[in-house]
């Protein structure tokens, strides 16, 4: 990786963590704080994007830029892991399974028809 394409790669990670903050924000704003709809909206719609890159343009300089940049800081398992934590130590156990699979299970469905319709492109 030269430095400038490394350079690309980070501004654009400062990029895809703006957008996640501004899409969760707007999602729980829009649905309510009971479940972490935003954190969910954002990892499914990031791991689709990823698929259609990584099926349409694998080990190009466009797909670390925005795979490994853009969508690297858009997506946020961690939340997932901190937020599922929380969930379950509160009464809310299910919530918080529903939450850890129902993100496993979407994000999969999510990065495998995003690959199929990169793979078309």
């Amino acid at each position: 990786m030269t430095p400038l394409l490394f350079l690309f790669v980070a501004l654009a990670g400062g990029v895809g963590a703006a957008l996640r903050y501004l899409v969760d924000i707007w999602t729980t704003l829009a649905v309510g704080a009971r479940f972490p709809w935003g954190i969910l909206v954002v990892n499914i719609s990031g791991s689709f994007a990823l698929g259609v890159v990584a099926g349409s343009a694998p080990g190009t300089p466009l797909a670390w830029i925005v795979g490994v940049g853009l969508l690297g800081g858009y997506t946020t398992f961690s939340s997932v892991a901190v937020t599922t934590v929380l969930l379950a130590e509160e009464p809310q156990s299910r919530v918080a399974v529903a939450n850890a699979i129902g993100t496993l299970v979407a994000t999969v469905a999510a990065a495998g028809l995003g690959l199929v319709l990169g793979g078309a492109l």
